[in-house]
């Protein structure tokens, strides 16, 4: 099955809990504090690998995580990093992140990261001070980042093949590649875009075959839509029309028609270099319709072509090879990564809600709570002092906070003293 579109949810590693240990050594009766620091939580990347071809993997497993970082040990034992989590997908993939475009992976081997994961809490050995020779403190690990991921594939391929169902496109990946496409003789029995390799000589070049458009398919009528967007990366299209008048169609008809949806889907298209090919040909009936079509497309090379005899098939592929090799200026918008724009917010806001009791947020502060050990009263205390040192307590207070309302900050729940 091709799915070329998928969301997951990713979530890093946490960071290992700090440690709380001192020396106990003989003939040592003061021994300092040596508890180590939490393991780094594991990353998130996603990168490219040329044994995906789909995204169909992922459309099963919607939630991913990497592992978590080891706690820290006495005698200064750091803790074990957390394992990274690398997701493969085929090159052409397009990752956003919480809706924002953040790569265009169209390189073999091309690694990004989504999700970073939180560090280790600290161990007391580094709240060692000359005030307080043996702290009782230690840090939890801090939480790995969240991210809700987007994919979506654009095949990578230099060759695109449009044309109305029927047409013979699938036939003609069959003929001349390795490809081999579900083909019947009914209407829309492509029903996923397929890729084929040709071999010219020493050289190669891709070429996609995407189910068959029908008019409205820029408004989403028939299957184009969903597949449009493959051909968004390709070098040249091949406008593969059915000159034998399939079910008394009219063949120049059928080629406006593409022509306009495809304009219609994105103005980029249009840039692309293109040929026209009049397929099936060994049928008696497509003689005259050739003639027909010419007189009214003018001023552009038309080829002729048959699936069955093969006729014409050579001289075409040479000839759109040579157009492959020609640059066109045709970058998509998704191609270029928006700037990202950083706009100043202050540390922390307080707000009350209708229910009585503040909201404190921040990502300094509620990282600062979820590392925090409230079990622990030197860390209750370090925690407080923070929050004042921040000007969140008179920020409190200005909001109308007093003693015995209740304040949240992240998962956590206080009651306010002075």
């Amino acid at each position: 099955m091709f799915i070329d579109k998928a969301k997951i949810f990713v979530t890093a590693g946490r960071g290992g809990d700090g440690c709380i240990s001192f020396r106990r050594e003989k003939f040592v009766p003061l021994g300092g504090p040596d508890g180590g620091n939490g393991g780094k939580g594991g990353d998130v990347y996603i990168e490219t690998d040329n044994k995906k071809i789909t995204l169909l993997d992922l459309s099963y497993r919607f939630k991913l995580a990497a592992g978590n970082g080891n706690k820290g040990q006495g005698s200064d034992k750091y803790g074990k990093y957390g394992d990274d989590l690398t997701i493969k997908v085929p090159v052409g993939t397009i990752v956003y992140k919480n809706g924002e475009v953040i790569a265009d992976l169209k390189e073999l081997g091309q690694k990004i990261l989504v999700a970073k994961g939180g560090r280790g809490g600290r161990g007391n050995a580094s709240f060692k001070t000359q005030n307080n020779s043996a702290p009782r403190i230690a840090e939890k690990g801090e939480p790995g980042e969240q991210a809700e991921i987007s994919l979506e594939l654009r095949l990578i391929a230099d060759v695109g093949l449009v044309g109305f169902p029927n047409a013979g496109k699938s036939t003609f990946l069959s003929v001349v590649s390795s490809a081999r496409p579900k083909i019947a003789d009914y209407p829309f029995t492509t029903l996923e875009p397929n890729l084929g390799v040709v071999n010219l000589d020493d050289k190669q070049m891709v070429i996609a075959d995407i189910p068959g458009i029908i008019e409205g398919a820029s408004q989403g009528k028939g299957l184009g839509l969903e597949f449009l967007r493959h051909i968004k990366r390709t070098k040249v299209l091949i406008y593969m029309i059915d000159i034998s008048g399939f079910d008394g169609t009219d063949p120049y008809n059928s080629y406006k028609i593409l022509q306009k949806e495809l304009k219609k889907y994105s103005k980029f298209l249009s840039k692309k270099h293109s040929v026209i090919v009049l397929n099936k040909t060994d049928i008696p009936s497509a003689r005259g319709n050739i003639k027909t079509f010419k007189k009214k497309v003018k001023n552009k090379k038309i080829y002729t072509m048959s699936n069955m005899t093969k006729e014409g098939i050579k001289e075409l592929l040479y000839d759109v090879f040579k157009l492959t090799q020609i640059p066109v200026d045709d970058d998509e918008q998704i191609d270029t990564i928006p700037v990202k724009k950083y706009i100043y917010e202050p540390e922390f806001t307080v707000t009350k809600e209708d229910e009585g009791f503040f909201v404190v947020t921040g990502s300094k502060v509620e990282t600062l709570a979820a590392m925090t050990k409230f079990n622990e009263e030197e860390a209750l205390r370090r925690f407080q002092n923070i929050l004042k040192k921040m000007g969140i307590e008179l920020a409190l207070e200005q909001k109308g906070c007093k003693t015995g309302d209740t304040v949240k900050i992240g998962n956590f729940e206080f009651e306010f003293t002075k």
